[in-house]
């Protein structure tokens, strides 16, 4: 039996520690879906066909690994696509209440679907995309934090968003 697991997340945008638990998904499970969920309740810089853009890029030369948008609840995806786990990494005390809450909620729901938390690489613990995010909108070096591609795709897309904030603010100086 194939055992596949869904990586869920928004990827807003990917960054090394995604990257990191997913590769090391990869080692455990056949198949391993990287699900961009397309509906959170929170802003994002990035659309859903943008963050899914990123992600497959990311994983490129990773056989076992696919990736798809989804807009459902997770284990209702995990359920259409015949995962028997749902993949979740771990950096800091705080991350274990939620994910331990959302694990309970979703057994709930699916009890057919395991929840298999990885702890984070030390190096990552710092790291998630709203930092990313920040240091980029402000100009800093994220470098360390994501792939080229992604720094790339922040510095159009922030510039845009600059290019776009300055006009207002220019039009209300007027």
């Amino acid at each position: 039996m194939t055992m596949r697991a869904v990586f869920p997340g928004t990827f807003d945008p990917i960054h090394f520690g995604h990257i990191d638990i997913a590769r090391r998904g990869c080692a455990l499970f056949d198949d391993l879906v990287i699900a961009v969920y397309d509906r959170p309740l929170k802003s994002l810089l990035f659309s859903p066909d943008e963050r899914m853009e990123l992600v497959r890029t990311a994983f490129e030369d990773d056989d076992n690994i696919t990736v798809q948008g989804y807009r459902t609840l997770t284990v209702s995806f995990c359920t259409s696509i015949n995962a028997q786990v749902l993949l979740r990494g771990l950096r800091v005390f705080s991350d274990f209440e939620h994910e331990f809450r959302m694990a309970l909620a979703n057994r709930r729901l699916a009890p057919e679907i395991d929840t298999v938390s990885l702890i984070t690489s030390e190096k990552h613990t710092f790291l998630n995309s709203t930092t990313v995010r920040e240091v980029a909108s402000l100009e800093g070096d994220v470098s360390s934090m994501v792939p080229d591609f992604v720094q790339k795709a922040l510095d159009e897309k922030l510039s845009q968003t600059r290019a776009s904030e300055k006009e207002v603010y220019n039009s209300l100086r007027d």
